[in-house]
């Protein structure tokens, strides 16, 4: 079933770990990929540490049983994530599709909607640097780009992600919408406070690639083996 496996491990493409905005192939978190002749996928995820946050795991793992759900031709998921304190619990959480609130009923005051929100307004910033650190450097003005429209950007995969993140999150992301706007309001970012803006965006930008290089760096120490569908790096 390599075919149906490969489009399986496509669909776990799309999913990201909320706090470092990178798919969990990518990252090395599918540890196995499983697919019978049946149409049953067996999935299982693996995490940088034992104790990674439990909220942060039970994104994954029910966005994964998700994503792998709607893949033609599987018509049974398990996603099991292994070798994390709190691994019972979200697994039968999520196989019993109840929520984070009930999974972890007494601990959870709610759901995590609101936690994936912030997690996007962080991919906002960040995927602003990356679209605007090459355009100031090839000698655009922040003014030049404080008037600029997604349509006018140039055309990069840097930009489609940023078009794509915030489309998520519920903000503008059309061709005639702002290239620069605050991801709480969805406001375009006046001139003066242009500045400001570009600084927070690259900081946060460089914070997710230095937690997203630690979080590799411990996986390999851990685990001292690629992940299933890992990309090459």
């Amino acid at each position: 079933m390599t075919v149906l496996r490969d489009r399986v491990l496509t669909a776990l493409s799309t999913v990201r770990d909320p706090e470092l905005d990178e798919p969990v192939t990518a990252l090395g978190f599918v540890a196995s990929c499983e697919v019978s002749a049946g149409g049953h996928a067996e999935v299982h995820l693996r995490l940088p540490t034992y104790f990674c946050a439990p909220n942060f795991a039970f994104l994954m793992v029910a966005d994964a049983y998700d994503a792998v759900s709607t893949v033609d031709g599987v018509g049974h998921v398990d996603v099991v994530l292994d070798e994390h304190f709190a691994a019972d619990t979200i697994n039968e959480g999520v196989a019993a599709r109840a929520g984070f609130a009930r999974s972890f009923a007494g601990e959870a005051v709610g759901e995590l909607d609101g936690l994936r929100a912030d997690f996007l307004r962080k991919a906002v910033l960040a995927g602003t640097d990356q679209v605007c650190r090459p355009m100031l450097a090839a000698g655009r003005s922040p003014a030049e780009l404080a008037g600029m429209t997604i349509g006018t950007a140039p055309r990069t995969p840097a930009l489609d992600r940023l078009r794509h993140r915030r489309a998520e999150l519920g903000l503008p992301a059309g061709d005639g919408d702002p290239l620069l706007l605050d991801p709480v309001t969805g406001a375009a970012v006046p001139v003066e406070a242009l500045a400001l803006h570009l600084r927070r965006a690259r900081t946060t930008r460089t914070s997710l690639e230095a937690n997203t290089g630690i979080c590799r760096g411990m996986l390999q120490v851990r685990y001292n083996s690629a992940g299933a569908g890992e990309e090459e790096r």
